[in-house]
């Protein structure tokens, strides 16, 4: 019965993935250009051809803290085929310094900083929320969730990795 269930689950991941992935997969992800908290320019166009998740967060956001090493161990994971998080930081108290918080968390992915705009542009209402773009450029899923056991951030990898 375990395992019936574990299949169904599993089957039932899949099925809102590949629905969901439908639904975002013709979405140009729009470009930008932001500052890194020591002021260098950081773009979409410079991630060109590769893998991309697209992480919006803040550094007050427990939900963030509890998501980002999910998506560092899934980076770490797929290593070899040149995919980069890069997070947009957003909505911040004054005086928020998000790289310090992401090196103090013991992380290595760059975040640009003053993101607000960029946040309405991809409609982003909360945090974290994060996008899963292929090489091509497209949006491929959209999670709003901090659930580090869901199995859709990995079959988004899956997807987003797989060569033009």
């Amino acid at each position: 019965m375990k395992t019936a269930l574990s299949i169904f689950i599993i089957l039932s991941s899949l099925f809102t993935f590949n629905a969901q992935a439908n639904d975002d997969i013709s979405a140009k992800a729009p470009n930008f250009t932001l500052a890194t908290q020591v002021g260098k320019s950081i773009s979409l166009a410079d991630y060109q051809d590769k893998p991309v998740i697209l992480h919006f967060w803040a550094t007050w956001c427990p939900y963030c803290k509890k998501l980002q090493p999910t998506l560092v161990a899934l980076k770490e994971k797929y290593e070899n085929t040149g995919i980069e998080i890069v997070a947009i930081s957003f909505n911040e108290d004054e005086g928020a310094k998000p790289q310090d918080s992401i090196t103090q968390r013991g992380y290595q992915f760059i975040t640009a900083v003053e993101g607000d705009n960029v946040a309405e542009l991809y409609n982003v209402k909360g945090t974290p929320t994060t996008f899963f773009i292929n090489r091509s450029g497209q949006i491929v899923f959209k999670s709003t969730s901090s659930n580090s056991t869901d199995p859709r951030l990995e079959l988004a990898i899956k997807e987003i990795i797989k060569t033009k």
